[in-house]
């Protein structure tokens, strides 16, 4: 079939990110003779730079590795929430839902310590090594792609008369940055550069990694994201409040490793993160799958994978989070989601439908609506991430329109056969104001939390908010062939749902995985349930297509009770994926032509 790009092959190492710096910037790292972790921590600090309205230091990632020669571990990036962020202590401040800016959505910060662990215990290289690339970009300068200005252009009005230090590093000049002239974070590079100088000396190379944890957790850095948690910041409750986060909480967490959650569905095994992520929804959809699919792309395909979708979302919403113990055994048992496939009828369903794993009683959140057209919350395209400040008198901006913001993801397969998976996220600029002493601003994550108490996903100091991160890692026969995952908020496990069936199910392309021709396919997702982020809005029976898709198939859905939105040809999915051939030791790479940044490299 037609693709946009090929899908590329060779046998030395391949990387696809969501920016091409990034990609070419691990690329080099593997051309140095380093191996897929050690190219992905340098791609990582490069998206920081260079994709700062959809990540940084301060943000979170969950990491899904397969080593070539062990298991497939997820290392979690993702905070806790702090030891004072506590239901009473919102509630004591007339809050109903966690601000979706400011300091009050901060959690402990993640992404830093899960990509130095990573370093240390599976990569080669040394720190200097890796952050070179990040540095040269923020201290000397990289040409910013167009939603980076149009992400600031956003929030101009109060980076100028709030967010004041964000200005001084997004407002060059007093104007946001444009393609064509160099942006540069000198605050940033000059973090870097001190916390290589402090860590420098005799020892070895792990140790050298381990210092630099605890200058993040304890030191210069840890003592200026304190500071800035406890200025009262405006957020979008239209209130300043300070934050909860404390130095012991910073010094208290570490990113840990875990088993991954998995499903085995004709022939390959899927492992994704845990229920404190969305990654078990993609796991479910599999399992309501019927043992037989109808054709690839016509309406019952569309229509099978949309209610299939809704059903297990309904259950991430009643039973997913960190706050309490998971059924998971049950959620993916065949016996409940074979009863679960039953309410797949002809007709879409608009209800939000949690099951009983176990004979559980399912409680949803109190505030799991609906948001018509016209209310805040809703856009037809569906929710991104970040959620940004609309300043008094400014017209609505909120990722849902424009400049709604998004996260990253980045693959790595080396020629030793070790890959790995990760979406980095959080800490946008639009998020927090910029700590002047670092460069970049604390996260938001703790939106993703509620506050009531009792929930899986209550706001529970200790306790990860569930997040939609959620890369993949597949096996096939038990050998791990692929690692692909997206931006995109709750879309996520439907993009990447829809990805890994057109792998499986259409032809391959030149003996090996068709990756290029999956991610450019036309994609959907739909809002039946209760958004991840502020403010939390649904939009029952919603399903928003790429106009590419088959006439036929939406005037289809439409008669079946779908509230269709066609949406630009290419709109839907953010897609990367790397993969390797375990019989040939051939390697292939794909990546999102959508918003002409994500690029794939190797050879």
């Amino acid at each position: 079939m037609f693709t946009t790009r090929p899908t590329l092959q060779g046998t030395f190492g391949m990387v696809s990110s969501t920016h091409w710096l990034a990609s070419q910037s691990a690329m080099a790292v593997l051309e140095d003779g380093g191996n897929a972790y050690d190219a992905a921590v340098a791609g990582a600090f490069v998206l920081h730079v260079v994709e700062p309205h959809l990540n940084g230091p301060a943000g979170e990632v969950p990491i899904l590795l397969a080593p070539a020669d062990g298991e497939v571990r997820v290392l979690c990036g993702q905070g806790v929430a702090p030891a004072g962020a506590t239901v009473a202590h919102y509630r004591g401040l007339g809050l109903d839902l966690v601000p979706g800016t400011g300091p009050l959505a901060a959690a402990v910060p993640g992404a830093f310590d899960a990509w130095l662990l990573l370093l240390r215990d599976h990569g080669t290289k040394t720190l200097d090594d890796v952050l070179k690339y990040a540095i040269g970009y923020a201290e000397h300068g990289h040409a910013p792609v167009e939603n980076v200005g149009a992400t600031v252009e956003s929030v101009r009005e109060l980076f100028e008369t709030e967010w004041t230090s964000s200005a001084e590093v997004y407002l060059p000049g007093g104007q946001p940055p444009r393609p064509g002239a160099l942006l540069r974070n000198p605050a940033l590079a000059a973090t870097w550069k001190r916390l290589l100088a402090e860590t420098a000396g005799p020892g070895n190379r792990e140790a050298r990694i381990e210092a630099a944890r605890e200058v993040w957790r304890s030191g210069f850095i840890a003592e200026a994201l304190v500071r800035q948690a406890a200025r009262p910041t405006p957020d979008t409750s239209g209130e300043r409040h300070t934050g909860t986060l404390t130095g012991a909480d910073l010094a208290a967490w570490s990113a840990t490793y875990e088993t991954p959650a998995t499903y085995d569905w004709h022939g390959w095994t899927l492992c994704k993160a845990g229920p404190w992520s969305q990654g078990p929804a993609l796991l479910q959809q599999l399992a309501l799958l019927p043992p037989e699919l109808p054709p690839y792309g016509s309406a019952d395909y569309v229509h099978l994978l949309i209610e299939g979708c809704k059903l297990a979302m309904a259950d991430r919403e009643a039973w997913y989070g960190d706050a309490a113990e998971v059924p998971l055994d049950d959620l993916l048992s065949d016996a409940y989601n074979a009863e679960r496939r039953t309410l797949i009828g002809p007709e879409a369903s608009h209800d939000l439908r949690p099951g009983s794993p176990g004979g559980r009683v399912p409680r949803l959140p109190a505030r799991a609506g609906a948001v018509a057209a016209g209310e805040p919350g809703f856009h037809p395209r569906g929710a991104g991430e970040p959620t940004v400040l609309k300043m008094p008198g400014e017209p609505e901006v909120t990722t849902h329109g424009g400049t709604r913001g998004d996260t990253c993801h980045l693959d790595v397969v080396d020629r030793w056969g070790n890959m790995i998976a990760a979406t980095p996220s959080g800490g946008w600029l639009q998020s927090n104001p910029v700590v002047p002493e670092l460069g970049f601003p604390l996260g938001t994550r703790l939106q993703m939390t509620w506050l009531e108490e009792g929930l899986p996903n209550s706001l529970t100091p200790g306790r990860r908010p569930r997040t939609t991160l959620t890369p993949s890692i597949a096996l096939r026969d038990g050998v791990p062939v692929m690692a692909f995952g997206t931006p995109g908020g709750d879309q996520q496990d439907q993009w990447q749902l829809h990805f890994l069936l057109a792998v499986a199910l259409r032809a391959p392309v030149r003996g090996g995985l068709d990756l290029q021709g999956a991610i450019d396919a036309p994609n959907w997702h739909n809002d039946s349930f209760p958004s991840s982020f502020h403010p939390r809005g649904r939009r029952p029976g919603s399903v928003t297509v790429e106009s590419r898709l088959d006439p036929g198939v939406i005037e289809e859905l439409r008669r079946r009770g779908h509230d269709v939105t066609v949406g630009p040809g290419w709109s839907e999915g953010r897609l990367c994926a790397v993969a390797r051939d375990p019989d040939s030791g051939i390697l292939s790479a794909g990546a999102n032509p959508r918003g002409m940044q994500g690029y794939a490299v190797g050879r």
